[in-house]
């Protein structure tokens, strides 16, 4: 289950990938751009002013954030990630910090480049971050004998759920495409208090609130909030420094 307004907690933070992953994409007048893993579709909505003579297509897995984007506007779709099929005048398709979820997504960027139309864009980015303290402490919390029955079968991203941006250009150039890949680590600046768990609460242990009760719930950010404190002292006037590292690529399908 997701929560768009937790999501959204920092916005302007979450934004700045996609808009720099985008900015990479060069075409004038593509005739379909789709969001894959749309989320509540505050970017999608720059999608559509940027390509305005677009068709425009958006889906998520998560129903809360599909009607979280029909409230904005945007016609989304509740569709799994691995189900799409690009349709034959896909030109631009953006997948922006969805494929972190999907284990061993690969071979499915791969169907995705043999289906799409000669000369389209496949532009995505994934959280390279999973060896960070941020998620190692949720990683060795859930492991404990209180956590663990309760928490064993979930998804938890380990270390290498994502590719490095040599191993995405390798994969890319493989399948003919022209590849345009780095990684890009953010120095955010949070506020608040425990900033950096309520960053991860949108996103990362969005699987665990969704196991837990209520109070168990409760009782493990209690457990975790410390152990975070820790890892990212707040400074003096009130902030934390979080380090976010990211990693990108853009892709054109051969001619």
């Amino acid at each position: 289950m997701w929560d768009p307004d937790q999501y959204l907690m920092f916005d302007d933070h979450r934004s700045r990938p996609f808009d720099e992953l985008v900015a990479r994409i060069r075409v004038e007048s593509p005739r379909r751009v789709v969001d894959i893993g749309c989320g509540p579709a505050h970017l999608t909505q720059t999608l559509a002013k940027r390509w305005p003579g677009a068709r425009l297509e958006a889906f998520d897995s998560s129903p809360e954030m599909v009607a979280a984007a029909r409230d904005r506007g945007i016609a989304a779709e509740v569709r799994d990630v691995r189900d799409w099929i690009p349709a034959p005048d896909t030109d631009v398709a953006v997948c922006n910090a969805v494929l972190q979820w999907v284990p061993d997504h690969g071979p499915l960027l791969r169907a995705w480049v043999d289906a799409l139309p000669a000369g389209a864009w496949l532009a995505f980015q994934v959280p390279g971050n999973f060896d960070a303290p941020s998620h190692a402490q949720v990683r060795a919390l859930a492991g404990t004998p209180e956590w663990r029955s309760h928490l064993a079968d979930l998804p938890l991203r380990p270390e290498d759920a994502v590719l490095d941006p040599s191993g995405y250009a390798a994969l890319l150039a493989a399948a003919g495409c022209a590849v345009d890949a780095w990684e890009t680590t953010y120095l955010h600046r949070l506020t608040g208090a425990d900033a950096v768990l309520e960053w991860i609460a949108g996103t990362a242990l969005r699987p665990i609130r969704s196991a837990l009760s209520e109070d168990a719930w409760t009782r493990f950010r209690a457990a975790l909030a410390p152990l975070l404190r820790d890892a990212y002292p707040q400074r003096p006037d009130g902030t934390t420094w979080f380090p976010f590292r990211r990693v990108f690529a853009v892709a054109r399908v051969p001619a």
